[in-house]
Order: structure tokens, then C-alpha cells, then sequence
């Protein structure tokens, strides 16, 4: 987890692409493509590195895509051609978020207790919006003196440094070989993810309400652009809520801890946050001025923080054994999903009907993600197994 913190605290690869690809002077189609190539890697890259936790191990896992991360970034930051760089992006977004599924699958494997789960997860997302806050403030003071490259080259020096101090400290894990009953374990762990109803109602949810997170960087800028701010005054955006995670991380990490040690239903919990997320960006739309705007973006952050704890445990509690890698890399490739969807929704509502659209279809998202909890909280009311609950619904 310190490992993953760090290498998220110097995650410049995708941050700082579209600065990077301006200063080779790509035309605005070119750099469109390639932050969407970025992204449908991402995407990929989750679910496949999940299914590979599960075939080679948790350490090979993590070891090999921290390892092609650093061979790829600095080709990232290095090349010019179009389509070069576009490659590049798809196997550098691959490996971008590699550690979530892996170690997702690994606090299941290590940890029995909801309690622990949730308090680990907490402070995994803690050291999450940490480092992102570092990457935003190291970035842009190293951009500007050591050149955009030279980012990419810290970037892929942090994950080779993360790749080898796994490789020493991390257990063996093998996996059970063919022919002592798991010839099939591949093949059962997809069928058991695609015929899931509550897996895929948990992503549902999840993509919903993460549009409106994501937002918070995509989302947001525009609105205040819109609005003739200029860009120091969403760089304050950023401080406050960053301030705001740090204060508020603490006390809901313990009682979302208490709630789920109590045994309580996490779903509650999981619609309000996504009803708290499209509401919070959403207020944005209505905001004129750079104090609304702040307080705009820390609404949303309690919300954030519920999120992935409430999540993380219900994933953990549907997930068979066999397949945590899998449905790990699945429920994770949500964030890549709301960072492609996030800005299309986004422009196309300012574009139609200015910032009061852009409003009401942020708060939309969230809505959407809360009603969507509530077939989900029947599904798991019911003792199916995965292949029968699809076909319930």
C-alpha cells in the first residue's frame, strides 16, 4: 500500500499527457485521440491485470506491469509521432493504475474481518487523494523546471523502484497448477464475473457516481472557465479539497470501520454517497464565484470517501474466492470508464445548455447511481449463487 501511495504521488503519466502532447504541437484531434487511447488502456488494462493476480500470482502480477510501466512511460515522454505516442498511451494506461485490482484481491485474501477491510481500504484511498494532491503540486513546480519529460522519467523510476522492492518483500504466491482440480479456474472465474447481476450492479453504481469524482478535474475546469475564472482560482478548488479529505479521512474512516464490524448493510451507505457526489459537482453549475466553486468541490468529498470503503466491502463480499483478482480488475475498471465518460457528458451539457445542464446531468449521475442500489440491495438480500442471480433479474 505505501509502495502503490508512492508511485500515485508520482502518477504524472496521465495528469500532465495533454501539456505533453501541446509541447510537440499535435493538433487538438491528435490529442483527443490519444488521452481516449490513454483511457480504453486503462479500461483494459484493469480487468486483464485482475484475471492475471488470479493465473500467475499477485506478486508476478504487480511486479511485471510495474515493470512494463517503467519501459513505457519514458517512451510516453520521449516520442513525437501520432501514432507512436498513441501506442505508447494504450500500454502506458494499461499499467497506469495496475496496483488497485492486485492489491485489492490481496487485503481479500489477507484479511477475514469487514472492519479491517473497511479501515484498510479508508486509508487506501486516503494515501490515494495524498498522492494525487502531491502530483498536482510536485507536478507543476518539476514542469516548469525540469521539462514535462523529465516527469515521465520520475514517473517510471517510481514504479521500477516499487517493481523490485515487491519482487524482495512480497511472498511467492503460486497459483493451484492444472490437474489439482483448478484446470477450469480460468474459465469458471469469467463465467462466475459475467453472469454476476451484483457484480455489474456494482460497477453500475460505481461508474455513476464516479463521473461526478472525476468531474471534480474535468468537469470543474470547464465550468470555471466558462465562467471567466481564471486558472489559479481552480487550483484553489484542488487545495480545498484536498484539506478536506485530510480532515474528514480520519473520523469516517472509523465509522464506516464500526458500521461494517456492526455487520450493517453497506448499500445505504453506497447510494448516499452517490446521491452526496452528484449533488456536490452538481451544485457546481450554479456556482458565479470562486468561494462557491470551493465549496462546490469539497460537498462532494464525504461522498468520495464512503464510496470506495462502501464498495470495497461489498465487492469483497460477492467475490468467490477464485476469482478476486478478476472481479477486482472489473469494479476498477470503473475509474477509467468515468474518465472517458466524465468529459464527453460534460462538454456535450455545456455545449447544449451551459452550465445549468451541465448541472442537472451531473446530479442525474448520481441519482441514477443511488436508484441503482436499490436492485442491488435485493440481489444480495437473496442467497443465489452468481450463475442464478442474473437470470432473476
Amino acid at each position: 500500500m505505501a509502495g502503490a501511495t508512492v508511485v500515485r504521488a508520482a502518477g504524472f503519466a496521465y495528469p500532465f499527457l495533454s501539456y505533453r502532447l501541446g509541447e510537440i504541437a499535435l493538433s487538438t484531434r491528435s490529442i483527443s485521440t490519444i488521452l481516449s487511447a490513454f483511457g480504453v488502456g486503462w479500461f483494459i488494462g484493469q480487468i486483464v491485470l485482475g484475471q492475471l493476480a488470479d493465473a500467475v500470482g499477485r506478486r508476478a502480477a504487480l511486479v511485471g506491469s510495474m515493470l512494463l510501466s517503467a519501459m513505457a512511460l519514458p517512451l510516453l515522454g520521449a516520442l513525437s509521432h501520432p501514432v507512436a505516442v498513441a501506442v505508447a498511451a494504450v500500454v502506458a494506461g494499461a499499467v497506469y493504475d495496475a496496483p488497485r485490482p492486485i492489491i485489492t484481491a490481496m487485503v481479500a485474501d489477507a484479511v477475514s474481518d469487514d472492519a479491517t477491510r473497511a479501515s484498510i481500504s479508508g486509508w487506501r484511498h486516503f494515501g490515494t487523494n495524498v498522492g494525487a494532491a502531491v502530483t498536482g503540486a510536485a507536478g507543476g513546480l518539476l514542469s516548469g523546471t525540469t521539462g514535462l519529460a523529465t516527469l515521465y522519467w520520475i514517473n517510471a523510476a517510481a514504479c521500477a523502484v516499487f517493481a523490485l522492492t515487491a519482487l524482495a518483500w512480497m511472498p511467492h504466491d503460486r497459483p493451484e497448477r492444472p490437474g489439482t482440480g483448478a484446470e477450469n479456474a480460468g474459465r469458471a472465474s469469467y463465467r462466475a464475473a459475467s453472469t454476476d447481476a451484483r457484480l455489474w450492479l456494482l460497477w453500475l453504481v460505481s461508474l455513476a457516481a464516479l463521473i461526478p469524482v472525476v468531474g471534480l478535474f474535468s468537469i470543474l475546469p470547464l465550468l470555471m472557465d466558462d465562467a471567466g475564472l481564471p486558472a489559479s482560482a481552480y487550483g484553489w478548488t484542488q487545495v480545498a479539497s484536498a484539506c478536506t479529505v485530510l480532515v474528514l479521512s480520519v473520523p469516517l474512516n472509523r465509522w464506516l470501520a464500526r458500521r461494517a464490524s456492526r455487520g450493517t448493510s453497506m448499500v445505504p451507505l453506497l447510494a448516499v454517497s452517490s446521491l452526496i457526489l452528484g449533488a456536490g459537482l452538481g451544485s457546481a453549475g450554479l456556482a458565479e464565484s470562486t468561494p462557491q466553486y470551493v465549496v462546490a468541490a469539497c460537498i462532494g468529498i464525504p461522498g468520495d470517501i464512503m464510496l470506495f470503503v462502501a464498495a470495497t466491502v461489498l465487492l469483497d463480499q460477492i467475490t468467490p474466492p477464485h476469482a478476486r483478482g478478476l472481479y477486482a480488475g472489473i469494479w476498477g475498471s470503473t475509474l477509467a470508464a468515468a474518465v472517458i465518460c466524465a468529459p464527453v457528458i460534460a462538454g456535450w451539457s455545456l455545449a447544449q445548455g451551459g452550465p445549468h445542464l451541465v448541472a442537472a446531468t451531473t446530479a442525474l449521475c448520481g441519482l441514477l447511481g443511488g436508484l441503482a442500489c436499490l436492485p442491488l440491495s435485493l440481489l444480495l438480500h437473496r442467497s443465489h449463487t452468481p450463475s442464478t442471480v442474473w437470470r432473476t433479474l
